[in-house]
C-alpha cells in the first residue's frame, strides 16, 4: 500500500468532492479550494488516501493479470478513448460548423463527472486515482508544448507593420473590458470569498477576460478559411497587439499576487522573471540565429538542433515552474524568440505540430474534463458563483461592444465590424491554461473552473457558426463589370495576373506573356504574384514589392522570390515601355491562397489570371500537379475569380514554350484554337487575336459544329457566329491564320478529329475553352475518358492528358462568371 498524508489543515466536509475507491481506485476525498496541485504553493491540503501500488508493466493476461491494475495500460486506454471521442464528436458537429476545440472540450466533459464519470464502475476501470496523476502531468505538459508552438508561429513584426487603425481597435478592445470588469469586481467585492476578493485576484481575472489571445483566433480563422480575408488579416493584427498589451496586465497582477504571501516573494518573483528573460535574449536568441546561419540554403534544420531546442523548452518550463511563474510563461517566450517560417520555425512546427495536436493535447482535455463538474456548480449555488459569473458575462459583453465601437470609430464597414467583434470575443487553449493557473493560485475554486469551461464551450459553439454565416469572404469578389480580354477595348492595356509557384514555372509564364505580344499600341500590365505556403508561422503576409522592396529580409528567407523577381525585371527591360511590371509575394495557408489571388485580381482590375500547372504522365493519361493541397487553389479561383482565368499546362517538361523574338517575319511557331462554342471559347479566340499580331506565330482556328443542332443554345450560337465572323474578316488576308469547320455527331467524333489534327501537324500551343456553353452532343461519351474534367473541363483535360496530342503546352481558358 502507498500512503499519501495530508499536507495542511484538516479538511471539512464539502458538497463538491471527488469519488475514489477505498480498496484500489477511489475513496471519497474532500478537497476545498484549488485541487490541481499537491505542492505547498498556495494549493489545498490533500487528504489521507490509500491506494494499491501499481506496476508499470504487466506480464500479460495469459498470466492471469488484469491490465486495469497497470498504469501504463490504463494511460494508453485513456488516450485511445479520448482520441475516439474527439474524432466522433468532431464528425457529429461538422455539419454545424463547430471548431475543433468545441469537440475536444465536449469529449473531455463526456468522460468527466458530468456524464460517464458519474458511474463509479467507469471511474474504477478507466480513470483510477493513479492514472489521473499521470493524465494531469501529461495534460499540463501538452499545454506547455502547445503554447510554445503557438509562440513559434507568431510573428511579432506584424505589430510593426500594423496601422494606426489596428492599434486603436486593440487599445479600445482591451482597456474598456478591463476597466469594466475591474469596476464591477470592486463593486461586488463584498459578495466574494476571501481569495477572490483580493485586488490581485480581481485584477488577474479582469486582465484575463480582456486579453484577446492570438492562437485561438488563428485556429478558428484557419478552420473557417478566413485567414487571408480582410477581416482575418485585421483580426490577427489586432489580436497580436492586444496580446502585447494584455500580457503586461497579467504580469502586473501576477506580481501583486506574490505580495499576498510576502514582500520578499515579490522581489524574488521579479528577479526570477528578469533573469529568465535576460537569459533568453542574451544567450538563446543569438544561438538560434547561429543555427539559421549554419543551415544550408533550401534545407531543413539539422535534427540535433531541433532536439536541442525541444529540450530547451523542457528546461525553461522547469525553471519557470521552479521560480513560481506560470509554467507556460517560459516556453511561450522561447517560442516568440524563434524566427518564424523557414528554416527553423517551419522545421519545428512540421516536426512537432501533428503529434502534439493529435496525441498530446487529448491528455490536456481529459484532465480538464475530469475536473469539470456541472453538478458542483449547482451545489455551490448562486451565492458562490454569482460574483464570478457577473464578472465573466460583463467581460464578454464589454469585449464585444468595445471591439465594435473601436471598429466603427475607424470606419470599418458594419458587417466587418460585427464579424471582427465576434472573432475577437473567442476563447481558446490559452484561456484554458489560464483557468488552470487561477485554480492553482486559489483565485477560483473547482465549481468556478467548471463554470468557466461551460461558458467557454457555449461561447465558442455559438460564435463560430455565426461568424461563418455573417461573413462571406468571397462577397468582395462579386463584380458586375465585365473584366475579360474580349471586352477590353483595342489600345487599352491588358492586365494579366500571373501566379507563380516556383522558379520552374517562370520561363513558361514569361513566354506566354511574350506571345501575348505587348506593344506600345497594345501595352501589357503584368501583376506577378509569388505564392509561398505558410509554414511555421500563423499570420499570412501580403507584400507589395513596389512599396516595400525587401521586408523582413524576405530575400534571405525566401531566395526563390528574389530570383523570380529578377527574371521578370529582365523580361520587362527587354520590352521597353510596352510592359509594366508589379511584383507581389504572399505567404498564405494552402486553403486560403485563392483569397489572396482573387483579392489582388480585384484590386488590380486584372483581365485574366494565369495559373501554371505541370502534367505528370502515367501511361496515356496523366494527372496535374496541383497547387495548394489538392485542387484547392485552382478550383477556388475558378469559382470566385472576378475576371477570366487561364490554366497553363506544361506538357513538354521543358518548363517553357520554345519562343523567342525572331528577326524578320518568318513564322516559327504554330498554335491552334479548338472552338466548341460558348463564353469560354469566345474568350479563347479573343486571347488568340492578340497572339496573331505576333509575326512569329501562325494560328489555326477550328470550329466544331454539331450534326444535330437541337442541342445548340440559339443565343450563344449567335454570339459565337458574330465573334468568329469578326475574327475571320479581320484576318482574312493574313496568311498565318487558317480557319476550319468540323461537323461531328458525338464525343468520339470530336476526339477523333482532335487526334487527326495532332497527327497532321505539331502545334506548340493548344488553346481551348473550359466548359461554359458547349453543346453537350459535342462531348457525348467523352466524360468517361477524362479524370480531371472538373478543373480543366472535358476537352481541356483530354488534350492536356492524352498521349496522342503532342504539344509543348495547353492553355485552358474560363471567361469571367458574373455573380450576384
Amino acid at each position: 500500500m502507498v500512503r499519501v498524508f495530508p499536507a495542511g489543515q484538516p479538511l471539512k466536509s464539502n458538497a463538491w468532492t471527488w469519488l475514489a475507491h477505498s480498496q484500489a481506485y477511489h475513496t471519497r476525498m474532500d478537497m476545498t479550494g484549488a485541487k490541481f496541485h499537491t505542492s505547498n504553493r498556495g494549493t489545498a491540503a490533500v487528504p489521507l488516501v490509500c491506494v494499491r501500488a501499481q506496476g508499470s508493466h504487466a506480464f500479460g493476461i495469459f498470466y492471469g493479470q488484469n491490465p486495469i491494475f497497470v498504469s501504463y495500460d490504463m494511460v494508453l486506454a485513456d488516450l485511445i478513448l479520448m482520441i475516439f471521442l474527439i474524432q466522433t464528436v468532431r464528425f457529429l458537429l461538422k455539419p454545424f460548423r463547430q471548431p475543433r476545440l468545441v469537440a475536444e472540450l465536449i469529449a473531455g466533459i463526456i468522460i468527466g463527472p458530468c456524464l460517464l464519470g458519474k458511474s463509479k464502475r467507469f471511474n474504477e476501470i478507466m480513470f483510477p486515482l493513479y492514472s489521473r496523476f499521470v493524465l494531469r502531468t501529461l495534460g499540463i505538459f501538452a499545454l506547455m508544448l502547445w503554447v510554445f508552438v503557438s509562440g513559434v508561429k507568431m510573428d511579432l513584426t506584424l505589430i510593426k507593420r500594423s496601422g494606426k487603425k489596428h492599434l486603436y481597435i486593440a487599445m479600445v478592445s482591451v482597456m474598456l473590458p478591463f476597466l469594466t470588469v475591474m469596476a464591477i469586481g470592486l463593486i461586488i467585492r463584498k459578495l466574494m470569498d476571501n481569495e477572490m476578493a483580493k485586488i490581485s485576484s480581481i485584477g488577474g481575472i479582469a486582465s484575463g477576460l480582456s486579453v484577446t489571445t492570438f492562437p485561438i483566433h488563428y485556429t478558428v480563422l484557419e478552420e473557417l478559411n478566413l485567414l487571408s480575408s480582410e477581416v482575418g488579416n485585421m483580426a490577427l493584427s489586432v489580436a497580436l497587439i492586444s496580446d502585447s498589451i494584455g500580457m503586461n496586465f497579467i504580469t502586473v497582477f501576477e506580481a501583486l499576487k506574490q505580495v499576498d504571501i510576502s514582500a520578499g516573494t515579490l522581489v524574488w518573483y521579479l528577479i526570477s522573471m528578469v533573469v529568465l528573460v535576460a537569459f533568453l535574449l542574451s544567450a538563446i536568441r543569438p544561438a538560434l540565429f547561429w543555427i539559421i546561419d549554419h543551415t544550408p540554403e533550401g534545407q531543413a534544420v539539422h535534427e540535433s538542433y531541433v532536439v536541442a531546442i525541444l529540450l530547451g523548452v523542457f528546461v525553461v518550463g522547469f525553471l519557470t515552474d521552479m521560480f513560481g511563474l506560470a509554467v507556460a510563461f517560459g516556453p511561450f517566450c522561447l517560442g516568440l524568440l524563434i524566427p518564424n517560417g523557414p528554416p527553423l520555425g517551419a522545421t519545428l512546427v512540421e516536426k512537432s505540430e501533428t503529434i502534439l495536436k493529435e496525441i498530446m493535447m487529448p491528455f490536456a482535455f481529459a484532465f480538464i474534463g475530469l475536473h469539470t463538474d456541472f453538478s458542483a456548480m449547482t451545489e455551490a449555488g448562486w451565492t458562490t458563483l454569482g460574483p464570478l459569473f457577473t464578472m465573466v458575462i460583463s467581460g464578454y459583453v464589454s469585449k464585444f461592444l468595445a471591439t465594435m465601437i473601436g471598429a466603427f470609430m475607424v470606419a470599418v464597414p458594419s458587417r466587418d465590424s460585427l464579424t471582427l467583434s465576434l472573432v475577437l470575443s473567442l476563447r481558446g487553449q490559452v484561456e484554458l491554461a489560464l483557468y488552470i493557473h487561477w485554480v492553482d493560485k486559489n483565485m477560483i475554486r473547482l465549481p468556478g473552473f467548471s463554470m468557466m469551461i461551460f461558458l467557454t464551450t457555449i461561447l465558442l459553439a455559438t460564435l463560430t457558426p455565426l461568424i461563418s454565416v455573417i461573413y462571406d469572404p468571397s462577397k468582395p469578389y462579386k463584380v458586375l463589370k465585365r473584366r475579360t480580354i474580349q471586352h477590353t477595348p483595342p489600345g487599352e492595356e491588358v492586365r494579366i495576373l500571373v501566379c507563380i509557384r516556383d522558379k520552374k514555372s517562370v520561363p513558361s509564364l514569361v513566354n506566354l506573356l511574350e506571345i501575348t505580344y505587348p506593344t506600345l499600341q497594345n501595352p501589357l500590365s503584368v501583376y506577378a504574384f509569388h505564392l509561398v505556403e505558410l509554414i511555421g508561422r500563423a499570420n499570412p503576409v501580403f507584400i507589395d514589392h513596389d512599396n516595400d522592396p525587401d521586408p523582413d529580409d524576405l530575400s534571405i528567407r525566401f531566395p526563390d522570390s528574389e530570383a523570380i523577381r529578377n527574371a521578370l525585371i529582365l523580361y520587362q527591360e527587354n520590352r521597353d515601355e510596352s510592359v509594366k511590371l508589379h511584383f507581389f509575394t504572399a505567404l498564405a495557408a494552402k486553403r486560403t491562397m485563392f483569397q489572396d489571388v482573387c483579392k489582388l485580381a480585384l484590386n488590380s482590375k486584372a483581365t485574366i489570371i494565369i495559373l501554371p500547372l505541370e502534367r505528370q504522365y502515367d501511361g496515356e493519361m496523366g494527372t496535374a500537379e496541383q497547387w495548394g493541397g489538392g485542387q484547392t487553389l485552382n478550383t477556388e479561383v475558378l469559382s470566385h475569380a472576378p475576371c477570366s482565368v487561364g490554366l497553363l499546362i506544361d506538357k513538354a517538361h521543358r518548363w517553357h514554350l520554345p519562343l523567342t523574338r525572331c528577326s524578320g517575319g518568318t513564322t516559327s511557331h504554330d498554335f491552334i484554337v479548338l472552338f466548341l462554342g460558348g463564353p469560354d471559347s469566345r474568350e479563347c479566340l479573343a486571347y488568340a487575336d492578340h497572339m496573331v499580331a505576333n509575326p512569329n506565330v501562325s494560328l489555326t482556328l477550328v470550329r466544331f459544329l454539331s450534326s444535330n443542332p437541337e442541342g445548340d443554345d440559339e443565343r450563344q450560337k449567335k454570339l459565337d457566329d458574330g465573334l468568329v465572323t469578326w475574327f475571320w474578316v479581320k484576318n482574312e488576308a493574313n496568311e498565318r491564320v487558317i480557319y476550319r469547320e468540323v461537323v461531328v455527331k458525338d464525343g468520339a467524333d470530336t476526339a477523333a478529329a482532335i487526334k487527326a489534327m495532332a497527327e497532321e501537324k505539331f502545334y506548340h500551343l493548344w488553346i481551348v475553352g473550359r466548359k461554359q456553353g458547349i453543346n453537350e452532343s459535342l462531348l457525348e461519351g467523352l466524360s468517361t475518358w477524362t479524370d480531371n474534367q472538373e478543373e480543366l473541363g472535358i476537352i481541356g483535360d483530354y488534350v492536356s492528358s492524352s498521349d496522342f496530342v503532342d504539344a509543348d503546352s495547353v492553355l485552358v481558358v474560363q471567361k469571367q462568371i458574373l455573380r450576384v
